[in-house]
């Protein structure tokens, strides 16, 4: 899979994405990252791609003429008019099905934003996708976009060295993923659950699906509305949900957190008698 990063700052963009498992992707032919600098298609010889806004206001705006230039010589070489993803916080939020679809391309482009943005026209020119890394700004669009990177490479066949990894990680069916463990199998008295030691690869399959809907629920809730649950998982879920509310709150401490959310029956009733003395 082929990225192109249009970027004021290529060095960035190259040094981000030359370590690890994206470097030796990068290697193994498998993933090829190119840092497009737009500077380089400044019209002046200062190499200034920036301008005050029309209207007044605070900040700069990243003309249209070198973005639009750096797209036109980029997608030439490409042969083709690929998607361009222009990451700003307006755009929707990223996620791993937006991964997953963006993973089937051949081609793809990241357009990073800086200063206080880019020219509306040539957004509208040539943008077929905006997507946003969450509600917060940033200086400029450089790291959403090496996260996207990292996050989209994962799926493409052999970047993992194991494929299934990618399938079994957090959000692969709406679901966060399993805890994790290795050696030594103590550590600080804390022990490696005894199904992972038990060698029966079924078991060990259903507790860690277990494990994943149980932690989704409680770090994730929101991701639930959409999970892929049986009708028998959905009743283990709040069987244990249940009763682990249950050893939370001992019987005899029930009454204490009724005290907390509302005043008990006995202040009620003295109410009431000095009401009617009152009266």
């Amino acid at each position: 899979m082929n990225f192109y990063v249009m970027t004021l700052f290529p060095q960035m963009v190259e040094d981000g994405c030359s370590a690890s498992i994206l470097g030796r992707a990068q290697e193994k032919g498998l993933l090829h990252v190119e840092a497009v600098n737009i500077r380089d298609y400044a019209q002046n010889k200062h190499n200034r791609v920036d301008d005050y806004p029309y209207g007044g206001g605070a900040g700069m705006v990243m003309q249209a003429a070198p973005v639009y230039e750096a797209w036109k010589d980029l997608t030439q070489r490409i042969g083709k008019q690929p998607r361009v993803v222009f990451l700003t916080p307006q755009g929707k939020t990223f996620c791993q099905r937006m991964a997953e679809d963006l993973a089937k391309e051949e081609d793809l482009i990241l357009l990073c934003g800086h200063y206080e943005g880019i020219d509306e026209r040539v957004l509208e020119m040539i943008v077929t996708d905006e997507v946003s890394a969450g509600d917060f700004v940033l200086t400029g669009g450089e790291l959403p976009a090496m996260m996207m990177i990292d996050c989209i490479s994962r799926l493409v066949p052999g970047v993992l060295n194991n494929d299934m990894s990618a399938e079994e990680e957090s959000f692969s069916g709406n679901l966060l993923e399993y805890p994790q463990y290795t050696r030594p199998e103590v550590f600080h008295d804390r022990k490696v659950p005894e199904i992972l030691l038990s060698g029966h690869h079924g078991k060990i399959d259903q507790w860690r699906r277990e494990q994943s809907i149980l932690r989704t629920a409680k770090k994730r809730p929101d991701l639930l509305e959409t999970a892929e649950l049986t009708p028998k998982e959905r009743k283990w879920l709040k069987d244990q949900l249940e009763q682990e509310t249950k050893r939370q709150v001992p019987a005899d401490d029930s009454r204490k957190l009724c005290e907390s959310c509302e005043e008990p029956k006995e202040a009620d009733a003295e109410k009431e008698k000095k009401f009617e003395k009152d009266a």
